[in-house]
């Protein structure tokens, strides 16, 4: 594994942009006050995303030393411009486009570019509300109240030979991914563990780290709060 997985083992947080929210936010001010706040990595990608990913890559490598990671959505969002990618199977559904499908359309693409693959699975946790990613995957989260399925699923994650597991609660999630959860999953597989979705507030930050997330994604929290951290 090369330096953008050493970064995910240390830990920390990790700022998401979409680069079809360009012209919405101020992606220059969530970026400063991200790596203002310790971020270690910019991951750029969504569950739908409409406009070119490899000219808003280009563009935040030019503007930043942060490693840019593109988080794909399908097999349409790649840059060979990158640090690295994300190679997600939503090992928590079963779809199969989204277990090895989309997968299978890139791959060669991916091969060739050199980027720095780190092969992740990916679990959608129910955070309170139907979200982007449970549409478009077609896919059911399991029940937050439900961590006995979420270690269950980890474990055959990291068993498959996967290198880090990734717990999302979706884009716009009503409730972060509970505590209980994340600590289950942190003492049951010895591979990074990554948690995103719904987390709006410094405090919210901190107890998933608390709980054992290695690393915190933060999206709309600092698209919302461009100074949540401050």
């Amino acid at each position: 594994m090369g330096t953008v997985y050493d970064e995910i083992v240390k830990g920390g947080l990790a700022v998401l942009l979409d680069p079809d929210k360009e012209s919405q936010v101020n992606v220059d001010a969530i970026v400063a006050n991200g790596q203002q706040a310790g971020a270690s990595i910019l991951l750029v990608g969504g569950s739908l995303v409409t406009k070119p990913l490899d000219d808003f890559v280009v563009n935040l490598r030019a503007s930043t030393s942060l490693p840019v990671v593109v988080f794909p959505g399908s097999a349409m969002q790649f840059s060979p411009n990158a640090d690295a990618i994300l190679f997600l199977s939503l090992i928590s559904g079963r779809n199969p486009d989204f277990l090895i499908g989309h997968h299978a359309t890139v791959a060669p693409m991916v091969k060739r570019s050199g980027v720095e693959v780190i092969p992740t699975g990916y679990i959608l946790i129910d955070g309170g509300t139907p979200t982007s990613v449970q549409y478009m995957s077609q896919t059911m989260p399991i029940p937050a109240s439900k961590p006995d399925i979420a270690v269950a699923t980890a474990i055959a994650g990291e068993l498959l030979g996967l290198q880090a597991i990734y717990l999302e609660a979706g884009s716009g999630a009503k409730n972060a991914v509970p505590a209980k959860l994340i600590e289950a999953v942190r003492n049951a597989i010895s591979i990074p563990l990554i948690v995103g979705g719904g987390i709006r507030t410094k405090q919210q930050y901190s107890d998933a780290r608390n709980a054992g997330a290695d690393l915190v994604v933060v999206g709309n929290g600092l698209e919302e709060n461009p100074k949540m951290f401050s």
